[in-house]
């Protein structure tokens, strides 16, 4: 299941989580969020985000 989540902290900062995507599918889908939140102080990208690239390099070389 695909999710989006958008967390608060106490200090007003804000952080929006992906779960489910793969590869730049998670940008795609979060990307009207962190316009409307502000600007992004920092990315941390998940091991799906790169697995998914992996997998499309690999059936490339096929």
């Amino acid at each position: 299941m695909k999710t989006i989540e958008v967390i608060v902290a106490p200090d007003g900062s804000s952080r929006v989580e992906t779960n489910g995507f793969t590869g730049s599918d998670c940008r795609q889908a979060s990307e009207f969020l962190e316009h409307a939140l502000g600007s992004r102080a920092s990315e941390r990208l998940k091991a799906e985000f790169h697995q998914a690239d992996t997998q499309v390099q690999q059936q490339a070389r096929q």
